[in-house]
């Protein structure tokens, strides 16, 4: 243990005798680590934000869309633009099982006016479960009812941007009436902000019943007759059914459709868990590509660190010859040159660690939509690297030394 203690006092000697070559030894692995820290935690903050947007469109949703379907490189356009139904989704309703909150969907944009104040938006014409379907919360006054559906009932709830845009931030106007095109319309609520999503961005929309869409709006109609959607939202019971519920929904529309049996689907399926899966695994590709490159810096930073240890054996020939001609073990030499290099890189990959943290958080700070995330596992896998990179990059300069002859090595000016 003594021998050790000794061993390590004069590698924190040399450490402190050469500032500036240790410098530069540390110097390597920091820019290696901050780099890996901070890549690691935005891609990671990244892929949070994604997933979060994701789920807060709902739990269990899933959204039928017109006129698309999955081909084996992924989603792509494909037969006509408008083959989903109003009664596509009446019959979904009634005879798929383990769904609810079924949402017909018809979009359009429109022209608001409230006093001397406009702007457009997209008006989602919908039902009352709609609300349910996409997990909104309203921050004034209520979504409209199934009763006013059923009377196709002059009233809108607007987007959270839609409403501070008309009326100003902090202002109720449930109860305003404001012209919607050519119609008057009675203000009944206003959601609370959420963010654009994969799939819609209720802060710029306005919903109203979807039959007061119909009314209002010249009415296209499927070869069949049938009243044309936009799409169809839903939610399921549980995830689990998932796989049961999306080939229902399959077998259901195809034969609405009247498809024959080599054509391809003119709808697609798409949930939110499938969403956040396919993203998550993008996402963690790209990430573990971020720290892949990151670590390339730190490669660099451990034959950085060899070269160094190595001009180090150079410039203390004669101090190693003077040890050995006074007995010192080539161990005790190997273990004090091996010493320095990982306690250099374990200072180094501290620093690092710190100095990625603080990039992180300034990019944190200056984007909004990125919360940096850096967590303990990184941190420890970094700092081990660093030291191991210290060890490894430092065992042939510490060999050499170790290997030196005394004779030779008090030759040496």
């Amino acid at each position: 243990m003594n021998r050790f203690l000794d061993t390590f006092v004069s590698a924190m000697s040399s450490v402190v005798a050469h500032k500036l070559r240790s410098f530069l030894t540390v110097l390597g692995i920091v820019i290696g680590v901050a780099a890996v820290i901070a890549l690691m935690a935005i891609g990671q903050g990244a892929q949070n934000e994604i997933i979060s947007s994701i789920e807060s469109l709902g739990a269990n949703l899933v959204q039928i869309s017109p006129g698309f379907s999955m081909s084996q490189g992924g989603v792509r356009g494909g037969g006509p633009t408008q083959t989903l139904s109003l009664e596509d989704a009446e019959a979904i309703e009634k005879q798929v099982a383990h769904v609810t909150n079924v949402s017909p969907v018809l979009q359009t944009s429109a022209q608001l006016i409230a006093g001397s104040e406009n702007t457009s938006a997209m008006v989602i014409g919908t039902n009352s479960s709609y609300r349910d379907a996409f997990n909104l919360e309203l921050a004034y006054g209520a979504f409209f009812s199934d009763y006013d559906y059923e009377r196709a009932a002059k009233v809108v709830v607007l987007g959270a941007t839609v409403a501070e845009d008309l009326f100003g931030e902090g202002f109720d106007p449930v109860g305003q009436s404001i012209k919607l095109n050519s119609s008057i319309v009675r203000v009944i609520g206003v959601l609370k902000e959420k963010g654009a999503g994969l799939m819609t961005n209720s802060d710029s929309s306005v919903f109203v019943p979807l039959s007061f869409v119909q009314q209002t709006s010249a009415q296209q109609r499927t070869p069949q007759g049938e009243h044309i959607v936009s799409s169809i939202s839903l939610s399921l019971e549980d995830s689990q059914y998932s796989s049961e519920v999306n080939a229902a929904i399959t077998e259901l529309l195809r034969t609405r459709h009247r498809l024959l049996p080599a054509a391809e689907d003119d709808f697609f399926i798409l949930s939110t868990e499938e969403i956040a899966a396919q993203v998550s695994s993008a996402m963690g590709v790209m990430v573990i590509f971020l720290g892949a490159i990151a670590a390339i810096s730190l490669l660099v930073g451990g034959i950085g660190v060899m070269n160094i240890m190595l001009v180090s054996v150079l410039e203390r020939t004669r101090e190693i010859g003077i040890r050995k001609a006074l007995g010192a073990q080539e161990r005790a030499i190997w273990t004090q040159f091996l010493v320095e290099a990982a306690f250099l890189t374990l200072v180094g990959g501290i620093i690092g660690v710190l100095l990625g943290y603080g990039i992180a958080s300034a990019v944190g700070y200056f984007v909004e939509e990125i919360t940096p995330v850096v967590t303990p596992d990184t941190v420890t896998l970094a700092v081990s690297v660093s030291v191991g990179i210290g060890l490894f990059f430092g065992f042939y300069p510490a060999w050499k030394a170790s290997r030196l002859n005394p004779i030779d090595a008090l030759r040496a000016e």
